[in-house]
């Protein structure tokens, strides 16, 4: 038997009202619904809010100086009368005439200190521009000036390395050095870079992985190899800068088309990227789920996701020929219950994507959503992802902090194993107010780094916690008043049982729904450390026949304090919840709740036998009564109850029900068996590991845990898939109520024993007792 959720071996000492006395209990105060102080917000919450939901009708794109440079190289079709070609883009020779900096180089606004690269290569592109057409020789003499001064960052470790710097910066070199520009540069780092490019250039041909980014990074060097990527809209990657060079080196009509679109579409100076909007919208959505907010903005992200799904069904260009958005939109619109299918994302090429680990994040998030069977491909994208997003971590190579803790964050806590606030605390501590993206350049992406999207999710993480601090004095209350507190293991446990409810369901409507799961999870955890370790045969016995009367008078029947105090607990515990799940459903459900404990304490009955005949159970009948003793029932139907959907006898009865149910006790108590079985052997109690293990002959220990977590794994994604299903009878918030369950305990046993764990005890701290402070 275990207590679900809080293991009889929790590292706390005592609870923070342990002993209380009487007078100490008159002074907590009584907690009420929201109060005017809890619902009041700042006066820029509303406003914030407002001015977030407009982000969704913007359009912007930063501009890029890079891919400007090399619109501006473009030679129109037109042929003055001495046969010269003539700029085809003025206004971006324009633009570059105007926008030069004053040390000479063209950086742009969101210049970083680390993007030296980025500021050569595109510095560079501008003088190439410049020259071709004759103009602007003072420009050109100042940014030589600024290459030779800054040209050692070229070669600088520390520096934020663009995609394909090391083959594009050198070509450009090299046709600059052709056109005598670049006499003075020092030839022996110049000859390094040649020499760095070729090296490149040559592992590069070599992996067939490595075509698409070659054709990217290649600047119209190799027609055949880069014009087989070209788009329906006529672009080359939706890169301004490739199609640039692609027409340069063999003009094209839908080369053109499209570079003519971006630039009467963005005047004279054009963007890294476009189009962009898919992923700038999805962006947008991701964020304000992450951050936990986007249920202010249901109808603005519905609207993305419907939109997004047509575009998927339609086989957009602009979802699907880019790694990241495909990545993205597979994500969102899966998790969000659409049908889509994965076979998009397990075409993605993974070759290039250790040198654009925003992409390989995005992809490994996307690739950890397997459902089904038949996505073998999707799984070994996920493990090969993972490995080089580790090799990354492990030699530092990420050089932003921000971008570093998401990629340890996705790695340490997949979705499935990260509850909603932890997640939620973690997103906004490590908002990256920089929108800076790096490809071939750098450029800012819509909408990100918003300063209003973390003040709002600041502030709204702090007005639940503080709604949720008052429901734990609430809590400790209930804990003292119903004498726990006089159990000795009893009062280790509340922390994480009301930190578990809190980190699930947070709402400020669900009270009810987070007691009855707080309350119900110390319940269980009190009744299995009573049955594992202190209570006698006579006292278990008598407990069960205490529930299964239920009408008793208490003073007389029960035998022993422990016992009395247990059960008038229990008693009262599920009275007040049968009470309000009563009202809400309008029909009697107390009943079921009792016939579920019964249920729990029948298995815990079982255990205690099999203990005391020192018998074995086989695997398949050890684990058919550990997932009933594992104690899912109480927990999660009482919480079904209240947390507010009608739930009918038909639901309550329906095959989808019982099979979320037994999928759902059955994965979590695999979770637990995998991480306990020493712990449990040591205490002669039955364990289905070193079942599993002598049923299947010299198989070793390492060998059945595998199998074990394969088939947990297996149960998992069973599981998410009956709860995205936005066709089934049983409504969305319930079902999400058994997935919150098993994300718990994915949390709780991903590596061990997770009440062992101090950074465990942190976070439930920080979710329930410590604000966010700016």
């Amino acid at each position: 038997m275990i207590s679900l959720m809080l293991s009889s071996s929790s590292p706390f000492r005592s609870s923070p009202f342990s002993h209380a006395s009487s007078a100490a209990l008159d002074r907590l105060p009584r907690a009420t619904k929201l109060t005017t102080e809890l619902a009041s917000v700042s006066p820029w919450f509303e406003e914030r809010k407002g001015r977030i939901a407009k982000v969704f009708d913007k359009k912007e794109v930063g501009i890029s100086t890079y891919d400007t440079a090399w619109v501006a190289m473009v030679p129109s079709p037109l042929m003055i009368s001495s046969g010269e070609p003539l700029p085809c883009f003025p206004d971006s020779l324009l633009w570059l005439l105007e926008n030069q900096c004053h040390d000479g180089s063209w950086a742009q606004p969101h210049h970083h200190s680390l993007l030296n690269k980025d500021v050569l290569s595109s510095t560079l592109a501008c003088i190439l521009a410049l020259n071709k057409w004759g103009l602007g020789d003072q420009h050109i003499a100042k940014g030589l000036h600024f290459l030779e001064m800054n040209f050692d960052s070229a070669m600088d470790p520390s520096q934020i390395t663009p995609i394909g710097f090391d083959i594009v910066f050198p070509t450009m070199l090299d046709h600059a050095r052709s056109l005598s520009l670049i006499p003075t540069l020092d030839q022996t780092m110049l000859k390094e870079l040649m020499n760095m490019r070729d090296l490149e250039l040559k592992r590069c041909s070599s992996s067939p992985d490595m075509e698409a980014y070659l054709a990217y990074v290649g600047e119209g060097q190799d027609r055949e190899r880069v014009m087989k990527y070209q788009r329906k809209n006529g672009s080359l990657f939706n890169s301004p800068s490739t199609t640039a060079a692609a027409y340069i080196a063999s003009p094209n009509s839908e080369c053109l088309k499209y570079l003519n679109l971006v630039v009467n579409k963005f005047g004279g100076a054009v963007p890294a990227v476009y189009p962009l909007d898919i992923y700038s919208q999805l962006h947008t959505v991701d964020d304000l789920e992450r951050l936990g907010i986007s249920r202010y903005f249901v109808t603005e992200i519905e609207s993305v996701l419907d939109q997004t799904y047509r575009c998927w069904v339609q086989g957009d260009e602009e979802i699907f020929l880019d790694a990241s958005t495909c990545a993205l939109a597979f994500r969102l619109l899966r998790i969000n219950g659409y049908n889509v299918s994965s076979d998009p994302v397990t075409h993605c090429v993974v070759g290039h994507m250790n040198k654009d680990v925003n992409t390989a994040l995005e992809v490994y998030k996307a690739s950890q959503l397997t459902l089904y069977p038949h996505e073998t491909q999707l799984e070994k994208l996920n493990s090969s992802l993972g490995a080089l997003l580790q090799d990354q971590i492990s030699s530092a190579s990420i050089q932003s902090t921000q971008l570093h803790a998401e990629v340890q964050q996705a790695l340490d806590y997949p979705f499935y194993a990260i509850l909603q606030r932890m997640a939620n605390r973690k997103a906004i501590e490590h908002y990256n107010f920089d929108p800076t993206r790096i490809l071939k350049t750098s450029y800012c992406l819509p909408n990100s780094g918003n300063k209003d999207f973390l003040l709002l999710s600041v502030e709204d993480f702090n007005r639940l916690q503080a709604m949720h601090q008052e429901e734990y004095k609430e809590f400790e209350r209930w804990f003292v008043e119903n004498r726990l507190d006089e159990l000795e293991v009893a009062r280790q446990k509340v922390e994480y049982g009301y930190f578990t409810a809190a980190a699930t369901i947070s709402g400020p409507e669900l009270s009810d729904a987070r007691m009855s799961w707080a309350k119900n999870c110390v319940m269980i955890s009190v009744m299995d450390d009573f049955f594992d370790i202190r209570g006698s045969v006579q006292e278990m016995e008598k407990i069960v026949e205490l529930v299964e009367l239920w009408d008793v008078d208490i003073s007389r029947e029960c035998c022993s304090n422990d016992v009395s105090i247990i059960f008038s607990a229990l008693k009262q515990t599920i009275s007040e919840v049968g009470d309000k799940g009563s009202k809400l459903q309008g029909r009697n459900i107390t009943p079921h709740i009792i016939a579920l404990w019964l249920d729990l304490l029948y298995s815990y009955m079982k255990e205690v036998e099999w203990s005391g005949s020192c018998s074995n159970p086989s695997f398949d009948e050890y684990m058919s009564n550990a997932s009933v003793s594992f104690g899912l029932g109480p927990i999660v139907v009482s919480t079904l109850y209240v947390v507010g959907p009608h739930l009918s006898l038909d639901m309550i009865n329906h095959s989808q029900y019982h099979n979320l149910f037994t999928l759902t006790s059955t994965c979590c108590r695999l979770l637990h068996e995998i991480r306990s079985d020493e712990r449990e052997l040591k205490q002669g109690k039955p364990n289905a590991l070193p079942l599993y293990i002598a049923e299947n002959g010299s198989m070793s220990k390492e060998a059945a845990i595998s199998e074990m977590i394969t088939m947990s794994n297996t149960l998992r994604k069973q599981i998410l898939t009956i709860v995205l299903d936005n066709n089934s009878v049983f409504p969305k918030p319930c079902k999400q109520i058994f997935w919150n369950m098993l994300v718990a305990n994915q949390l709780f046993y991903r590596k061990d024993d997770g009440f062992w764990s101090k950074e465990l005890l942190k976070v439930a701290h920080q979710i329930v007792h410590q604000p966010i402070l700016l």
